[in-house]
């Protein structure tokens, strides 16, 4: 079981972890595995969370091997995961770091100064919602 102060990430590929030239790989994104490798080294449990899929999605996990990077899991929630089509795809992650956000793909370093709670103030910490009805 993974400890409260690690994390569960998705991340996207495309657009993410490498600029997006689907269905090409594109040149990694600017501090995108020396970010991930660093999570990783914390302890956060990193899964690949992409369209991509067959052969497509073969390269880009061996591209990420080839930059040191190999995920917990990929497209599931864990590892022996089966998915037969009955379920939700929806996986269960603490966070997703994708280029399709709501304002878009800020970058490695923004991304990582928001999961380590903004020690050093250059971006909003991420903040859990209160719950409650009417609560914005």
């Amino acid at each position: 079981m993974i400890s409260q102060n690690k994390l569960i990430l998705a991340i996207d590929f495309d657009g993410t972890i490498v600029e997006d030239a689907y269905p090409s790989i594109g040149d990694p994104m600017l501090f995108a595995f020396e970010t991930l490798k660093k999570l990783q080294e914390e302890g956060h449990r990193l899964i690949l969370w992409t369209y991509r899929h067959g052969r497509r999605l073969d390269e880009a996990v061996e591209f990420c091997k080839s930059k040191g990077i190999e995920f917990y899991a990929i497209n599931k929630s864990f590892p022996e995961e089966q998915f037969e089509g009955e379920a939700s795809r929806k996986i269960h992650a603490d966070m997703f770091i994708d280029d399709r956000n709501i304002g878009g793909f800020e970058g490695w370093g923004i991304v990582y100064q928001q999961i380590l709670g903004n020690p050093m103030g250059m971006s909003k910490p991420i903040k859990k919602k209160k719950k409650g009805f009417f609560r914005f």
